[in-house]
């Protein structure tokens, strides 16, 4: 084949193989340091690459291999073939280059390969491209890759690669035979090799080197959402459901449906005052415990946070559901467990659910949602707009769904910085004062969700704020966001409507999700403070908590009476039982004290003990109870949502 018309094409195959082989090693120096390789485990990854990396050559030749086999061999090597076969040639080549360079930041940051956040952001490009331009010098980056693919092109002409294939004289017999072959290892390869085949080690960055990038995330398309029912360990409806009332029950809760329901209404003693102040949630970019220096942190990056903690009611194992900001809204404003692919706040049919706005709307408040970009990004709009809140974000997008609640833009005048993800922290706080000054004018009580952006790659913020210069890196970012909040504070403090007001900061997810284990429960650890709450000398909450426990926990600190769908609970009741949820878009953690069962697709269960400050995994035995309380929270909530059972 090599002196015939497919020459080029199995020198397509031989580079391709070198390329990756070299992109593979680069992933690998660059996990050393964390990752505890051994011998045989990244000679199994090397191996299976191999074959990840032959079914990606033989998915992007097949429109090649076409044209070969039709092409009458009096136009081989003419004037047309020349430009056919050069011009496709480059763009394939310059296509995997560009693929091969984006998996390195996307290594840098997620620790994986592609995955369904990068099927995300292809649909986002706007935000993408700018991220990426604000990051990199994307000019030379291009220039680089147009360098290198010429380079490679150049290359297989010196070698003769593309002489050969011009010059051959392969008969239709021959071609129709190869065609077939070719044929036949696709479909081997659609149907008998998943994703997953990588996925035999208990080590992730094993795993995730055994894996191609372009595969993956083709994989990621195809199961970007997962039913639970066809993908996980089940039991009878009735018995999950049964066993989640169980976890749920409470002096408290008042149950009001029976069978496939989790609706109740919590009460509380008559000596319990009710409060009524304006609630302001902080969600904060990216914000891992480990910035704060009540987590150990000594590099001073949140002096005003750590601060604002010695005031607070302060939460020390907390837990963020997931590792995607849609993950964190889903969490705060549902109070669920994460269903497996993706957010809810991205599904169709997520509107009237029932949510925080709910409860706050059934108390007389008015919601909004605040947001310093374009909240047509990850459906935010359409999520909070059809869920009872009013916008205000800085996008011109039309979302796909006409939003109920009114939409605000911020408008430029009232913009000094602006990155890749939107207005920086200090515009969007100004947004929200003047939100909250409107609405205490018409003596409205009022809860806002507040969402930021600066903490997040480019990293770029105002100069002159702090002393670390703008887009140096993450540091800066934090500092940044620390020094943005004292300023919102601060001038809180100026209004009337601050002494009736409470505020809650949180994180939406940790700052990093690379590591080696199935589930690096160290990177779900959050921090939230709630500061200003009336009648409440500061305290230190250091129960292990989940994400979707802060609203439950607020509303009773509040003395407030309420119908409740949630999953989340009061984490100061006598009743709680610690639990968290620390779940991926296909793993499922659930984990209570420092055992940790993880659900995964064709019904696995894996039962670890969780050691080191939550860094290391060991497998432990299966634990029966656990497991079947993990079931119970993870399938109730998908099947509530699937059948429309969320609803307001």
């Amino acid at each position: 084949m090599n002196k015939g018309r497919y020459s080029l094409l199995l020198s397509f195959f031989c580079f391709f193989w070198i390329a990756s082989f070299l992109i593979r090693t680069a992933l690998l120096c660059m996990s050393v340091g964390e990752a505890n390789f051994t011998v045989g485990g990244v000679l199994l990854a090397y191996l299976k690459g191999f074959v990840f990396d032959t079914a990606v050559a033989t998915f992007a030749v097949i429109p090649y291999l076409l044209y070969l086999w039709l092409l009458p061999q009096k136009w081989c090597g003419k004037l047309p073939d020349r430009i056919v076969t050069y011009t496709g040639f480059f763009l394939t080549v310059f296509i995997l280059m560009f693929a091969f360079f984006a998996e390195i930041p996307f290594w840098q940051e997620f620790g994986c390969r592609f995955n369904f956040i990068a099927v995300d952001y292809l649909i986002y490009t706007y935000e993408v491209v700018n991220n990426i331009n604000q990051s990199y010098p994307l000019p030379w980056l291009i220039g680089g890759m147009v360098a290198a693919t010429l380079a490679v092109l150049f290359l297989l002409r010196w070698l003769g690669a593309f002489g050969r294939t011009f010059h051959s004289r392969t008969l239709i017999r021959k071609r129709s035979g190869v065609t077939a072959a070719f044929a036949l290892l696709t479909t081997l390869f659609v149907l008998c090799l998943p994703n997953s085949f990588a996925e035999g080690s208990n080590n992730r960055y094993c795993n995730e080197l055994g894996k191609a990038g372009v595969y993956s995330f083709v994989a990621a398309y195809r199961n970007n959402e997962l039913d639970y029912d066809k993908f996980y360990r089940t039991m009878p409806p009735a018995e999950a459901f049964a066993l989640e009332r169980k976890q749920l029950a409470s002096p408290q809760a008042r149950f009001e449906e029976d069978g496939n329901s989790i609706r109740r209404r919590i009460v509380l003693p008559d000596s319990v005052a009710p409060r009524r102040p304006n609630v302001i949630l902080i969600t904060i970019e990216s914000f891992s415990a480990v910035f704060m220096q009540h987590f150990g942190n000594q590099e001073n990056l949140t002096p005003y946070l750590d601060s604002l903690a010695n005031r607070s009611v302060l939460f020390t194992r907390l837990y963020a559901n997931g590792t995607r900001t849609v993950r964190g809204m889903e969490a705060l404003a549902l109070c669920i467990p994460p269903t497996p692919g993706n957010s809810i706040v991205r599904r169709p049919g997520n509107g009237h659910l029932f949510n925080i706005g709910t409860v706050f709307r059934s108390k007389g408040y008015r919601s909004t949602f605040i947001y310093g970009g374009d909240g047509y990004f990850d459906n935010m709009n359409a999520f909070f707009g059809n869920n009872g809140y009013d916008i205000i974000d800085h996008g011109s997008r039309m979302t796909a769904d006409r939003l109920e609640g009114a939409r605000t833009r911020i408008p430029n005048d009232q913009v000094q910085f602006e990155s890749a993800w939107g207005v920086c922290d200090e515009d969007l706080y100004t947004a929200a004062l003047g939100d909250a000054d409107r609405k205490a004018a018409d003596g409205q009580p009022f809860f806002q969700f507040i969402m930021t952006t600066s903490n997040h790659r480019p990293y770029t913020y105002p100069s002159g704020k702090i002393d670390i210069p703008s887009g140096s890196g993450r540091a800066g970012a934090v500092k940044y966001t620390d020094y943005a909040i004292r300023q919102f504070v601060e001038q809180m403090r100026k209004r009337p409507w601050f002494d009736n007001t409470v505020v809650v900061v949180v994180a939406d997810h940790c700052g990093n999700s690379a590591g080696r284990n199935v589930v690096n429960v160290n990177h779900y650890r959050i921090p939230c403070l709630i500061y200003h709450l009336p009648g409440r000398e500061a305290e230190v909450i250091d129960k292990q908590c989940s994400q979707i426990d802060i609203f439950p926990t607020l509303f009773a600190l509040l003395g407030w009476e309420y119908e409740s769908n949630f999953y989340g609970r009061n984490v100061l009741a006598d009743s709680y039982r610690e639990r968290a949820f620390v779940g991926t878009y296909q793993k499922l953690g659930y984990m209570e004290g420092d055992s940790l069962v993880i659900l995964s697709p064709q019904q696995q269960v894996e039962t670890y003990r969780v050691e080191n400050n939550d860094t290391e995994l060991q497998p432990i035995g299966a634990d029966d109870p656990l497991t079947d309380r993990a079931i119970a929270s993870y399938q109730t909530a998908a099947w509530l949502f699937k059948n429309g059972e969320m609803g307001q």
